[in-house]
């Protein structure tokens, strides 16, 4: 189940060149040694250590980072590669660098490079487990059935939290009796927390996000069809896990490989691709960074000013809504209304006597929706996705309409691919909240980078923004 990623270890790589290149940098310009060095061929020297470190990466490329939660697995990779990288560095040495170079140049950056290393993966190692066991970055996942490799793999999660995944219990086979259930139960020693027929009644009640499936049996077109649709009503994530015996033999026809479980996403979307999140992830980053520094830090005191003479109350509305894999966060806007019971339950009108006069010019230019740039920094939200909507909206509408929880996904976003087309604010009638259901779909199933930097062209633009809009 150790990710296996391309993109995500040629992030490791560049992040690994970084790092050297900064240790080399550091050496050649603020080291005493530097009297020893011939500084015309400092290029030479650059180019000679990355070629070096782009071998040991490719000679040893074995990463476990999210396998194992012991930080001395960490060490010990990081240990060989860099012995690796040392004899690269000598064996290169001899070609890239002239007769009678410096040995203690190389020693010096390479030990600076594994001190930074290991200090930085430390940081990132605990960062991890903090974010963990408060539940920030990982999925609460279900395994069907109690047959022998799913108690394996429950095993294998609560051994190593660091996997991503918070193992909530076994879900009973539908197609076995009560009283066979019990058998199997007993055979097993787990109970099971509900059977499939009744996962809409305790997903919530486990706050469930990802359902492992072992058993071969529901691996076909029709069972694969039928799970999926179970799954898409209640928002959660399917996964399918075979032994590396079964896969190999009747999916790859391959070799043995030395994992004992691969995983298997019978409904990918783009953004289930790690390196497109990260690459989503870093515009966020950026984006909402120079939006807070260049245009929240003078706006919000001008707003907070104007919103406290307006009326009494608190500058910010938080409210509680739907995020990604359906966790609850804290959305920030600035407050448009009078302080009201009603505000996270009845959704602002046309001519809404709540609204303020100051509300009423920041909800017509959006302003309103600014600080909601600070969700995106912390992680809560993204810059383009679904919008995210109150907790009523979230249980009232996926009760009536089908796959409404897909939404779900994705990250919600400040804009969206609906609310360029025109389905934003009121959704007093169903059939505006299904067309911005239907939109959220085509973008999740179809996404870019460049359709993202589209919508938010659309958006500064203000093109079909208020077409539909209630």
């Amino acid at each position: 189940m150790e990710p296996d990623n391309s993109g995500v270890k040629v992030f490791y790589l560049f992040f690994d060149l970084l790092l050297l290149n900064i240790a080399v940098f550091t050496v050649f310009y603020f080291s005493p040694m530097r009297d020893y060095l011939d500084l015309t061929l400092r290029n030479t020297y650059f180019l000679h250590a990355n070629i070096s470190e782009i071998i040991a990466y490719t000679l040893y490329s074995k990463r476990n980072y999210f396998f194992t939660d012991k930080f001395s697995d960490r060490l010990r990779i990081t240990t060989i590669r860099f012995l690796v990288l040392l004899l690269a560095l000598f064996v290169l040495a001899e070609v890239f660098l002239p007769d009678g170079y410096y040995k203690g140049f190389l020693l010096e950056y390479t030990a600076i490079f594994y001190i930074i290393k290991v200090v930085v993966f430390y940081f990132i190692y605990k960062t991890q487990q903090f974010r963990f066991k408060n539940g920030y970055a990982h999925f609460r996942v279900a395994i069907l059935g109690l047959d022998n490799p799913s108690r394996v793999l429950g095993k294998l999660i609560q051994n190593n939290p660091s996997l991503g995944y918070n193992f909530v219990g076994f879900i009973s086979d539908t197609e076995k009796s009560d009283n066979e259930q019990m058998i199997q139960e007993k055979k097993s020693k787990k109970k099971s927390i509900g059977k499939l027929s009744d996962l809409r009644q305790f997903s919530d009640k486990y706050r469930i996000n990802m359902i492992l499936v072992t058993n071969p049996k529901y691996f076909t077109k029709e069972n694969t069809k039928e799970l999926l649709s179970i799954c898409n009503e209640t928002g959660l994530r399917l996964r399918y896990v075979l032994t590396n015996g079964y896969w190999n033999k009747h999916v790859f026809k391959r070799k043995e490989s030395s994992r004992f479980f691969e995983m298997f996403n019978p409904q990918e979307i783009p953004l289930d691709n790690l390196t497109f999140r990260i690459e989503k992830r870093l515009f966020d980053i950026l984006f909402s960074l120079g939006v807070i520094v260049f245009i929240f830090s003078w706006l919000f005191p001008i707003i907070s000013i104007l919103i406290k003479l307006n009326s009494r109350g608190p500058v910010f509305f938080v409210q509680q809504r739907t995020g990604i894999n359906n966790k609850t966060f804290k959305c920030y806007k600035f407050r448009t209304m009078t302080v009201n019971s009603d505000a996270d339950s009845k959704q602002a009108q046309v001519n809404d006597a709540r609204i303020t006069s100051i509300g009423n010019f920041l909800r017509k230019t959006n302003i309103d929706e600014l600080p909601q740039f600070i969700n995106v920094l912390l992680g809560n939200m993204s810059v383009v996705g679904p919008r995210p909507h109150m907790l009523k909206h979230t249980e009232q509408y996926s009760a009536l309409i089908e796959h409404y929880k897909v939404r779900h996904f994705v990250k919600p976003g400040i804009t969206g691919w609906a609310q360029v087309n025109g389905y934003r604010g009121l959704t007093d009638e169903l059939w505006k909240m299904q067309k911005r259901v239907e939109f959220d779909m085509e973008y999740l199933e179809n996404w870019s980078f460049i359709w993202d930097i589209r919508i938010i062209y659309m958006t500064v633009l203000g093109k079909n923004a208020y077409k539909n809009a209630g």
